[in-house]
């Protein structure tokens, strides 16, 4: 089994950066792929960004390729997304989720964009 916990998010510019961290606990974290997903208020939770275990495989959602990088450090239980250029429309919540026969999820960091 696998927690993760959300940090990092809060109100931000327009144009301005932030980044995400999850932490996971669980003695596979590694061997999942792991990703991050928002939620915005009236809206379907989307898919934003994943990472396979070894990192040498990221895709993003066309809305942030450029803007958002995401990464992992196994060695710390850690995903981490730098969430630069931000927009009013990148504001939600964000949640990480760690992906296999069973899809574990965090709780969610809130992002707010203001113009």
């Amino acid at each position: 089994q696998v927690q993760l916990l959300e940090s990092g998010g809060g109100l931000v510019q327009a144009g301005g950066s932030l980044r995400l961290s999850c932490e996971a606990s669980g003695r596979s974290f590694r061997t999942y792929v792991l990703a991050w997903f928002r939620q915005a208020p009236g809206k379907e939770r989307e898919f934003v960004a994943r990472i396979n275990w070894s990192s040498d495989l990221t895709f993003y959602a066309d809305s942030v390729q450029g803007r958002f990088t995401i990464s992992r450090d196994n060695a710390k239980n850690t995903m981490y997304l730098q969430m630069n250029s931000l927009k009013p429309e990148d504001t939600a919540v964000y949640y990480c989720s760690a992906r296999g026969i069973v899809n574990y999820w965090g709780q969610g960091t809130q992002v707010t964009v203001s113009s």
